[in-house]
């Protein structure tokens, strides 16, 4: 039931109309995190025991992929709003519905847990925002690591394991989160110690570490980006809490900062965010954190820096476009590097239809210079963070502002404007 009303009613409305020039004010808790709740659901059905998840983001990615669970078998009960219990005793992998599979990326991570416990089965190509070129190559080579047969048929990646697959020594092809998640569920699942390197290290796949380990796998980092997983083919089910969003936290803080506004932001984890905390004090934003919480003060003034987008703990990619906004208010000229994905800087297109001054240099660098002031405008919401950036600068933007294709955007944010208009922000949601 939750799902549906969740659904029915984000798919009658397409679109954000924001009046800008109010000073954000007050308190905003942070939801669980969407990039965590994908690999933790999946890692249920590593057990035939249920697992208790809480502190679930009510986002789309996130029901939809319940959604995928439900319709394969797995019994699916709401205790609250935000925790489910999950029992995964007899799932079907031929019935997983290609349709809602190709919606989102997460959903490239039921199929690590699912081979730990089925011999064969298909699945489509993973969907997700479109920022560049997204293969699943790194999967599928570690796949092939533990002895898995990948091929490709029609429009389909089909998966055939050994009778037994065994522990193994997995070297990933680069630093990709959900390919590390997806080789740590399935080391998991095996009996004995497998080892993986080149893994990455974000605050999602420490989360989905202690999911596993509260499941009964024994994981220890024997390097920085080296895992040994003990597994066991006998999981248990699991209590687990989502951990809180560390994109949204540092999105509400641009938000507080940019209107000039003061706030608190609650049930964060400050810990996950060094690198960006480092890069606003960089730029001017007076804050002041503490063990679970953000403190946002006015700031009298900011200034140009340059933003590197790097691989954990550096500056994450998915705040690389809410700071850029900021960057639009500070004085000087920034830079933005963004290696990660060619299709990353599609929201610069629209900011300058407000008005800011952007030169992009290439597909992965921009240069900003500041500080102008934003115009209303309507402007388009590629995927999800482009979306929330928007949103930011609609919130200082003189005049009104439409943001279209909302629908990107609430993939992985959880009642956004809800949280904006607790603050005092001027939002609503309008149909077409």
């Amino acid at each position: 039931m939750i799902i549906q009303k969740y659904l029915k009613f984000n798919l009658m409305a397409q679109k954000f109309l924001v009046k800008g020039g109010n000073p954000l004010k007050g308190q905003v808790a942070i939801s669980g995190y969407k990039n965590s709740a994908g690999p933790v659901l999946a890692a249920t059905l590593l057990s035939e025991e249920p697992s208790i998840i809480s502190n679930l983001p009510l986002v789309t990615d996130v029901l939809n992929q319940i959604e995928i669970m439900n319709q394969i078998g797995c019994e699916i009960e709401w205790l609250d709003d935000h925790t489910a219990k999950i029992n995964a005793k007899n799932p079907d992998p031929q019935k997983i519905p290609f349709g809602i599979f190709q919606k989102m990326r997460v959903s490239v991570l039921l199929i690590g847990p699912l081979l730990a416990r089925f011999r064969s089965f298909r699945v489509p190509h993973p969907g997700g925002d479109k920022i560049g070129l997204r293969s699943i190559s790194t999967h599928l080579d570690a796949f092939e690591q533990f002895g898995v047969k990948v091929w490709r048929e029609n429009d389909s990646y089909c998966f055939e394991s050994p009778k037994e697959l065994k522990p193994a020594h997995i070297v990933l092809k680069e630093f990709s989160v959900t390919a590390t998640e997806n080789a740590m569920m399935l080391a998991a699942g095996i009996e004995g110690t497998s080892t993986i390197q080149i893994a990455a290290a974000e605050p999602q796949v420490q989360d989905l570490i202690m999911m596993l380990e509260n499941m009964g796998a024994k994981i220890r980092w024997s390097h920085p980006h080296t895992l040994e997983i003990q597994g066991s083919s006998k999981l248990t089910g699991a209590q687990h809490s989502i951990c809180p969003d560390p994109l949204e936290t540092g999105t509400f803080m641009i938000a507080l900062a940019i209107t000039g506004g003061q706030g608190k932001i609650t049930n964060t984890n400050p810990k996950a965010l060094t690198f960006f905390l480092e890069k606003m004090k960089e730029i001017g934003v007076n804050f002041t954190a503490a063990d679970n919480s953000i403190t946002v003060n006015p700031s009298s003034n900011f200034k140009a820096a340059r933003v590197q987008v790097m691989i954990y703990p550096g500056f994450p990619t998915d705040l690389q476009p809410q700071i850029s906004v900021l960057l639009t208010q500070a004085s000087g000229k920034a830079v933005i590097n963004e290696p990660l994905y060619e299709n990353r800087l599609r929201h610069f297109e629209e900011l300058r239809k407000m008005g800011a001054d952007i030169e992009i240099t290439d597909p992965h660098r921009a240069l900003v210079f500041g500080k102008t002031n934003l115009l209303g405008t309507t402007v388009d919401a590629s995927d999800i963070r482009s979306g929330t950036a928007l949103t930011l600068a609609a919130l200082i933007a003189q005049g009104q502002t439409v943001v279209e294709n909302i629908a990107n955007l609430e993939r992985g944010s959880e009642k956004f404007d809800e949280k904006l208009r607790s603050l005092g922000a001027d939002i609503e949601k309008i149909g077409e």
